[in-house]
């Protein structure tokens, strides 16, 4: 497995992890706002029609962005401003805004991901290395899962908040790799 796929898999199980802590335990906070069922699916509506909206244009774009690595380093960045929103959030309509922001993290983020984690696989084992990635998403979401319940139970959710800002931002570091690594080949001479 070549480095750069070991960089996206340690970077993207962090930012699994960070929002995987909150995603079972998304509606109880919703209430705790001042919001109900029909709010937190909403906002969560306003994430996916964010997300599949801005996919659907800005993947064409993207296909002719140089440095991809850098889309996928700025929707790390994005992660990192929606988990700071959740610190923040104080009613239901600064839910909205936080769902819009991973939304967009998403569309900037997601084709460029899977271009560069594609463009990476080794030959004759692009299955199985796709399924490293599928297999690590689910597994590091359940974990999360348990893990994200108990903290906002015994400590509440701003020390939850406040966890999954410091693994976003680990994510957000080790993605970063991705772009010094492109500086790497281009400083080094050709031979």
């Amino acid at each position: 497995m070549k480095k750069k796929i070991r960089i996206m898999l340690l970077a993207s199980s962090l930012s699994t992890f960070a929002g995987g802590m909150f995603g079972p335990i998304y509606a109880v906070f919703v209430e705790r706002i001042g919001g109900d069922l029909l709010t937190a699916g909403t906002a969560y509506g306003a994430f996916s029609i964010a997300a599949g909206l801005l996919i659907f244009i800005l993947s064409k774009w993207e296909d002719h962005v140089k440095h991809q690595e850098n889309l996928v380093v700025v929707s790390y960045a994005l992660d990192i401003i929606g988990f700071s929103g959740y610190l923040l959030m104080q009613k239901p309509a600064h839910l909205f805004i936080v769902q819009v922001i991973f939304g967009i993290s998403e569309a900037l983020g997601s084709p460029a991901f899977d271009g560069i984690y594609s463009k990476y696989l080794d030959k004759g084992k692009f299955i199985s290395e796709w399924g490293v990635l599928e297999s690590m998403q689910w597994i590091v979401a359940a974990a999360a899962a348990g893990l994200g319940g108990f903290l906002a139970m015994a400590y509440g959710f701003t020390y939850l908040f406040v966890i999954m800002l410091l693994i976003s931002i680990l994510g957000f570091i080790v993605s970063v790799m991705l772009v010094l690594g492109e500086e790497e080949k281009i400083i080094q001479p050709h031979k």
